[in-house]
């Protein structure tokens, strides 16, 4: 459970949410899409074009992949030439006949990804979206998020597997104990701390640090 989360979403900024599994980060993102209300509070002018992709995408639906597309657009009343675009980007063209429950992890999270950025979102929420994606998708999305964020989109995104870290001006919210810390990156003070461990502790510790919402960086060999 949240409490006493007060956060500020500017237009244009992409903003990284950290924290262990099971802390409350997937919820926190349900808020901020509108896929669930807040206990209290309210969430005051979220965009009214909102795309959001779940870090496990419901592939347990009998319908194909250009089916479900086609619903989804129908839905949100977006253009065919719009879904086509994505389709070919994300390189999702030769998974249209694909029913969903026989998609891989990361064929299904490509579905997911066109769904949610099919239609122009103004705020665009991905919880953990590069988890399974080929290698070249994995690489090409960080420049996608830098180019929809320089358009204009808000946003958000948790990230465990450490692939936005290096994007400019990207904040952060730590969600800890049922609270959200953030962890602007103008707004923070930052002093380097060097920390010598053993190599087989490396990657555990490197991230568990990521996960607390450190940044961690790794001499060159």
């Amino acid at each position: 459970m949240l409490r006493d989360v007060t956060l500020s979403l500017p237009p244009g900024g992409v903003t990284e949410v950290t924290g262990r599994n099971g802390a409350g980060k997937s919820t926190l993102l349900r808020v901020i899409a509108g896929l669930r209300r807040p206990g209290r509070g309210v969430v005051e002018d979220r965009p009214g074009r909102v795309g959001y992709a779940p870090e496990r995408f419901p592939v347990d639906q009998p319908f194909t992949v250009r089916t479900y597309l086609g619903h989804m657009a129908a839905i949100r009343r977006v253009p065919g030439d719009a879904v086509g675009a994505w389709v070919r980007r994300l390189g999702c063209d030769h998974l249209l006949d694909v029913r969903l429950p026989d998609l891989s992890k990361g064929s299904a999270q490509k579905v997911g990804l066109t769904q949610a950025l099919m239609g122009s979102p103004d705020l665009l929420v991905l919880d953990e979206p590069f988890a399974g994606l080929d290698a070249a998708t994995r690489d090409a999305l960080p420049a996608l998020i830098s180019e929809l964020a320089a358009g204009g989109t808000t946003v958000v995104v948790s990230d465990h597997q450490r692939s936005i870290e290096g994007l400019p001006g990207v904040d952060r919210l730590h969600v800890a104990d049922g609270t959200v810390t953030g962890l602007t990156s103008t707004g923070t003070s930052w002093t380097l701390l060097e920390v010598e461990v053993p190599e087989e502790e490396a990657e555990t510790l490197e991230s568990k640090l990521r996960a607390d919402g450190y940044r961690v960086r790794r001499p060159e060999r």
